[in-house]
């Protein structure tokens, strides 16, 4: 029998680490949580300090079982959980139940699961962190009086199988209120005046700025006017050129919420895949071989942009080697410390191992593990590299007063840029935008000016990486809970995706309201990351978790039995569809159901009859030429096109059919989607038509 039992929380990361201790050692998952609060009831005391009754999760019985057996049988056991707030929870728990001290050195944490990495932990073991522990027991016990306080008034007045948490909530409010200001937004007109301009042959554009060296806003046409009535002919003269060289520094290393936000719009992740992805990641992939299975980046649920000193000497190294010294960024490196808020327990996400590069890991992984750690790798490395230097160019061109510019600019060492650029929401592309040489006195030619018409839009609906930067922005939450939080107003109908964004439900609207009018520090970003702030503290060990719990309490109690008392029964009734059932005759009305609005025969439960809102594309089925297409829902709420006579016909499509035939074999032209934008492009040949912007 082994000498050493070490308890770990996922049974992939077991043999792995079992293999780098050795034989004196025996390592067994304890599968997560093995005590929590019970389901069917609050399980916490209200009048005695709020104590939390815990209870051994169902199910978990066989594994507590044979962990005490193991235990007995072992000179010494040690705690692995993960290394945050929840993982220390864990461990806590563990000893509590196999009767070990929790002030003895039992607990080990690693970032990585390396050779290096877990043996170096294992020299180090401490005891386990009371703080820690409060801290996540205030936001477990926080979230209960909240949840099954709130829960069931939500039921009995409004319907059943609500919930109301404290992030989930003020979440629902952030999009609810974005939903608000683009309804109530009112356009306002402006105007630009675009320019080609010609120095000899050499083309470059240019745009209107303003009259006598002050900048000018162009509200109307008739302000347009004006501009146009004081240009006298086309030449105009170059009266200042500036030329500066500009440096652009590396985004720093990934935390969980920034790579949350980048896998969403470099790789089209949901927050919960590329959780799930990481997790995989960070257990261990079998590299076959005598590295076996091998964690391949740190752990992933992290506020620290921080690198070790081991971290970043590999990826000098790499850097020197595979891109020349020129590419290693001064001494002062990035890979800083904590956010504000931070818990800072480990490093920002990063690869175990610098030298593994994306391409010889490809044939170890799947194609979404391969995506995903070679966006965590190239942040990583491009971090430690030396910035872009761009050389930019702004020219001043004058006629009669009116002032236009020409800007430009080009990449002189490309730097960072060389293996990573951070995306953006708003898909701007990295190019070179070049002016020809142009001097001060020159005069050139404005070959046209166009004015344009525009108008103000609205603020954007939220994509599930605006709202946790937003969230995390706002100190709402922590890395942990925002995959989480975006799953669970999805799943209570809340809010409904629709083309990858956001839009709150009519369900989510009134609960709102109700928590708005007798829970509204429940809703309040202020109030929830003033919260947040004191959970950081009871980790810091600077306040007591009882006492944050018993504040809070004393506002809460009263607004229950007033909600309990005052809340009016809200009936949500079902907007009648204009249809007939085909199956009753009953009218059908529109249901919210988890996916959005669906048809439902309004004579349920007697007709159980439902179909999906089927929105027409006006292309004719291409197979059966009879039906129209039509826009479907897949079971995982991905977007389809097909025949709406199904299932007599079976045409389906994952690209948007569109009228026209293809010119060259007249088959079936669709849209296709890419990071550039939409190209049309032939279902049977290879014809293809220019980008589309």
């Amino acid at each position: 029998m082994a000498d050493y039992l070490v308890i770990v929380e996922s049974p992939a990361k077991a043999k792995t680490i079992e293999r780098y201790l050795g034989k004196k050692y025996k390592v067994k998952a304890s599968l997560g949580h093995i005590r929590d609060l019970p389901r069917s009831q609050m399980g916490v005391d209200v009048e005695n300090e709020f104590e939390p009754k815990y209870i051994t999760i169902r199910g978990k019985g066989p594994v507590l079982k044979e962990l005490k057996s193991a235990a007995k049988k072992a000179k010494k056991v040690y705690l692995a959980a993960d290394p945050d707030r929840e993982g220390e929870a864990i461990a806590w728990h563990l000893a509590h139940s196999l009767e070990i001290d929790d002030k003895s050195d039992c607990r080990v944490v690693f970032n990585e699961i390396t050779k290096d990495a877990i043996k170096n932990s294992f020299k180090q073991p401490r005891s386990i962190d009371v703080d820690l522990v409060d801290a996540q027991q205030a936001r477990r016990v926080l979230d209960r009086l909240v949840g099954y306080n709130i829960s069931p008034i939500l039921w009995k007045k409004v319907k059943k199988g609500l919930s109301a948490g404290r992030v989930q909530s003020v979440a629902v409010k952030i999009i609810v209120d974005r939903e608000n200001e683009i309804k109530n937004f009112k356009p306002e007109e402006y105007w630009t005046i675009d320019a080609e301009f010609l120095k000899g042959k050499e083309p470059f554009e240019g745009f209107f700025y303003g009259v006598d060296g002050k900048k000018a806003e162009l509200k109307s046409e008739d302000d347009v006017k004006k501009i146009q009535e004081k240009i006298k002919g086309n030449q105009f003269t170059i009266e200042k050129v500036y030329k500066r060289e500009r440096r652009r520094n590396p985004s720093l290393p990934f935390t969980t919420s920034s790579l949350q936000q980048e896998a969403a719009r470099k790789l089209n992740f949901r927050a919960k895949k590329t959780m799930m992805v990481a997790q995989q990641l960070y257990e261990g992939i079998d590299l076959k071989g005598k590295q076996g299975i091998t964690g391949l980046i740190t752990y992933m649920r992290t506020d620290s942009t921080r690198l070790s000193n081991t971290a970043k000497e590999e990826a000098k190294n790499y850097i020197e080697e595979n891109f020349g010294k020129e590419f290693l960024a001064s001494e002062k490196s990035n890979g800083k410390g904590k956010n504000s808020g931070a818990q800072d327990a480990h490093e920002a996400i990063r690869p175990t191992g610098a030298n593994r590069d994306p391409k010889s890991m490809k044939s170890a992984l799947s194609r979404d593990q391969y995506r995903l750690y070679k966006l965590i790798w190239d942040r990583f490395i491009s971090s430690q590299m030396a910035p872009a230097v761009l050389d930019t160019m702004t020219v001043h061109l004058y006629n009669e007063g009116v002032e236009f510019r020409a800007t430009g600019s080009k990449v002189k060492f490309k730097g960072f840029m060389k293996v990573y650029i951070e995306g953006s929401d708003d898909q701007k592309k990295e190019t070179d935008k070049l002016l020809p040489n142009l001097e001060e006195g020159m005069k050139v030619k404005a070959e046209a000016i166009k004015p344009n018409q525009h108008f103000t839009q609205p603020p954007p609906r939220y994509t599930e990486a605006r709202l946790v930067r937003t969230l995390e922005e706002l100190g709402i939450g922590r890395p942990s809970t925002y995959a989480p939080t975006l799953d669970t107003i999805q799943r209570r109908g809340y809010v409904a995706l629709d083309n990858k964004r956001f839009v709150p439900t009519e369900l989510g609207e009134i609960v709102l309201e109700q928590l708005k009018e007798y829970f509204p520090e429940i809703i309040d970003v202020d109030f929830t990351k003033e919260m947040e702030d004191e959970l950081d503290s009871i980790e810091e060990g600077k306040q007591n978790w009882v006492s944050i719990i018993s504040d809070f309490y004393q506002g809460f109690e009263p607004r229950l039995q007033k909600a309990e008392k005052e809340m009016e029964n809200v009936e949500i009734k079902d907007e009648p569809a204009g249809i007939d059932c085909e199956n009753c005759g009953h009218e059908m009305v529109y249901k919210m159901g988890r996916y959005g609005k669906f048809l439902a025969c309004s004579n349920f439960p007697e007709c159980r009859n439902t179909k999906p809102i089927l929105k027409k594309i006006e292309v004719t089925c291409p197979k059966c030429k009879e039906g129209e297409v039509v826009e479907r829902k897949s079971k995982k709420n991905r977007k389809f096109f097909g025949c709406e006579r199904y299932p007599e016909c079976d045409f389906i499509s994952w690209d948007k059919p569109i009228t026209r035939p293809c010119p060259k074999c007249s088959s079936l032209l669709v849209e296709k989607k890419n990071k550039k934008g939409t190209q049309i492009q032939c279902t049977e040949c290879d014809y293809k038509e220019e980008q589309q912007s």
